[in-house]
């Protein structure tokens, strides 16, 4: 299995990536043999990723970052970069290799104060890989501080670091950043690819593995989430119940406080998961006895962390609740294909009676409208309106439609 196997329907990407890498390789060598670097050279110190939701954006640049960090002795041979079962490999894809630095977004921006460490470890040599590669996840969320730190170091970067960016499309990133990469656009997977990469990866039914793929329309994580996972097929089960729910304005209420409850808990969840560790291990660090009081001018330190899990809170509740609102989407757009007789094929097949029924009982104009309606909820969320004022406008649209 090489580090390429879970890019679903990205060939043309995979053959990049992997040129780029042989590469790569060979300009270490020359400088390890102190050989003159190969002219013609498909590698480049800085990489952007786009792609829509699902694609496998992050997938790609952690692929690519294992192949630079491959350590096969089939290089040697003509092998080609990134085995996937050497301990170089097998460190980046699983996200503790000392020379592959991952920054994601913890709230809704990445700040200028998580950038800094990492920026400052760009222009250092790999401690123990061939390469520094600093992969961002979500590079449309840097702020205008933080990119402008990223695009110091993209300017003029070590010899032997990479920098990966992932954004959805190339207009999220800033053009002098943007300038300066190698870009990359990955395309939505097909729902047969996706269906055949749960069946032969996951174990799961070729049933369960075609419906999951079919309802996330291609988007592999949450596919593999919906085919895995019976609790998140509960909350898409009653999501897709809500268009139903809002006939009156007391129901079209409830269901936003249900649906904004149901998020709040996803976040809270994932914070008793992770809180309590980051905490402990932080006064572990610090030298704080096990219940016992921390040293003197810690105070500062911890009220870091505790900033940092309450923008991590609010970014998970944000998250669920777009997830929510996706499906929700999605089943309008069935609503819609429907009213219109097209032959698209319904996404939520095992909502069909409900699908039926509001295709009936109204036109394709007001689906439209819900649709927007929709949208104009996510925008909302997108500019830190709150969570319950944003859904319960949406619900009353829903109903209005």
């Amino acid at each position: 299995m090489t580090v390429w196997d879970d890019l679903v329907g990205q060939d043309k990407v995979c053959e990049q990536l992997a040129a780029a890498a042989r590469d790569a390789d060979a300009f270490v060598t020359a400088i390890s043999t102190d050989a003159p670097p190969p002219e013609a050279s498909k590698m480049t110190h800085a990489w952007l990723f786009t792609g829509p939701p699902g694609a496998g954006r992050t997938q790609a640049a952690r692929a690519f970052a294992a192949a630079l960090q491959c350590v096969s002795p089939d290089r040697a041979l003509g092998g080609v970069p990134g085995c996937g079962f050497c301990d170089g490999c097998h460190t980046a894809l699983i996200g503790t290799h000392a020379d592959v630095t991952t920054v994601a977004a913890v709230g809704t921006q990445i700040l200028a104060e998580d950038m800094r460490d990492t920026v400052r470890k760009s222009f250092t040599s790999p401690a123990n890989g061939r390469w520094q590669v600093i992969l961002v996840e979500d590079a449309e969320r840097l702020n205008e501080k933080s990119a402008n730190a990223v695009l110091k170091a993209v300017e003029e970067p070590a010899p032997r670091t990479v920098w990966l960016l992932c954004a959805p499309s190339i207009e999220d990133v800033l053009p002098t950043i943007r300038s300066r990469c190698r870009h990359l656009n990955l395309r939505t997977p097909t729902v047969d690819a996706v269906a055949d990469l749960l069946m032969r990866r996951e174990g799961v039914e070729p049933a369960v593995a075609m419906a999951a793929a079919r309802a996330t329309q291609g988007h592999v994580d949450r596919a593999r989430r919906l085919a895995t996972d019976p609790a998140a097929r509960e909350r898409r089960a009653a999501v897709l119940k809500l268009p139903l729910r809002v006939e009156d304005v007391g129901g079209a209420l409830r269901a936003a406080q249900e649906l904004v409850d149901a998020a709040a808990e996803d976040a809270k969840a994932l914070a008793e998961e992770l809180d309590g560790k980051e905490t402990e291990e932080l006064k572990a660090a610090l030298g704080a006895a096990q219940g016992g009081r921390l040293p003197r001018g810690t105070a500062g330190v911890m009220k870091d962390l505790e900033d940092k899990q309450k923008r991590r809170r609010t970014r998970t509740q944000r998250d669920s609740l777009d997830v929510a609102l996706t499906d929700l989407t999605a089943f309008y757009r069935d609503v819609l294909a429907l009213q219109l007789g097209s032959r698209v094929a319904i996404a939520n097949a095992d909502a069909e009676d409900a699908l039926e029924r509001l295709a009936r009982a109204s036109t394709p104009e007001a689906t439209l409208r819900r649709i927007e309606a929709i949208a104009a909820c996510r925008d909302a969320l997108d500019r830190n309106v709150a969570p319950l004022l944003a859904v319960e406008a949406m619900t009353m649209a829903l109903r209005a439609g």
